[in-house]
């Protein structure tokens, strides 16, 4: 953590997040504040490159704190490691703008989670301590924030009630869910 520390972070704000949130009332009158930091480039070997986030422990309105979620540009997997704390990764594949796929994993300390090549995902914090997760992928990689803003975010909500479907999609399949991977 310490290295953490010395490094300024990418910060995300409140305002950067509003369009992909659930409870949009709760938004419109929300101050702005830092949501997350982004700690990009901690370690670097070959063409990948290692971050870290943390998410602190927070709600949004009536939903969990999140990332803003991003797809790719192009054919790349990413790896996250959760480091403390837990994690949902919400993960969704998209097909001429509509959701073909879209599945849930619950990562704990020490769980890993593959983000496939062309699926978007949203990193969520259920919980009210901090998250810190890692992750590695290609320095070469862009992430593209248009199609989760375009729609009012992924297809699914994680609020204190329970997952709720986005109502911009016209069609979104049922949600599934998948166990992380463990290392031994």
């Amino acid at each position: 953590m310490s290295k953490l520390l010395k490094r300024k972070p990418e910060i995300r704000l409140l305002s950067e997040i509003k369009s992909v949130l659930y409870d949009q009332e709760w938004a419109k009158n929300a101050q702005n504040f830092e949501v997350y930091y982004v700690y990009r480039g901690i370690k670097k070997k070959n063409d990948l490159r290692y971050d870290i986030t943390r998410i602190p422990g927070r709600m949004l309105g009536k939903e969990f704190v999140k990332t803003k979620g991003h797809e790719h540009l192009g054919k790349y997997e990413e790896i996250y490691i959760v480091l403390e704390g837990e994690a949902i990764y919400l993960l969704q594949k998209r097909r001429r703008g509509q959701i073909e796929d879209i599945y849930a994993v619950k990562a704990k300390k020490g769980d890993t989670v593959i983000i496939p090549p062309l699926y978007g995902h949203v990193a969520i914090n259920p919980l009210k301590k901090e998250l810190k997760m890692a992750n590695w992928l290609s320095e070469k990689c862009q992430n593209n924030y248009k199609p989760f803003e375009k729609m009012g975010g992924a297809g699914y909500f994680y609020t204190k009630n329970g997952w709720i479907k986005n109502k911009n999609y016209v069609k979104t399949p049922k949600l599934n869910f998948k166990k992380p991977l463990k290392w031994k």
